[in-house]
């Protein structure tokens, strides 16, 4: 047994990865995977229209945060073109 397994100070693991979330996770990829095979003629005509709507989203919830990418307005440098 490991000594480290009785920790209270160690952080408890995500849902996802104890056994219940793990047989939850199994359960909805099966399950979704079957929703998707047997329902996939009505959903191929629809790829066109969710990619529409997924651009959108991916905007949204993408790439606030970075930080340092030159988004801020700086003044136009002054620049000296032969004159002088």
């Amino acid at each position: 047994m490991d000594p480290l397994d009785n920790d209270p100070d160690r952080p408890a693991p995500p849902s996802w990865r104890r056994p219940a979330g793990m047989a939850f996770t199994t359960a909805a990829l099966v399950a979704g995977f079957y929703l998707l095979r047997e329902h996939w003629d009505h959903l191929a005509g629809y790829w066109s229209y969710l990619l529409l709507l997924v651009c959108p989203l991916m905007h949204l919830m993408h790439g606030h945060g970075h930080g340092g990418h030159g988004h801020r307005r700086q003044a136009p440098e002054r620049t000296n073109h032969g004159k002088g």
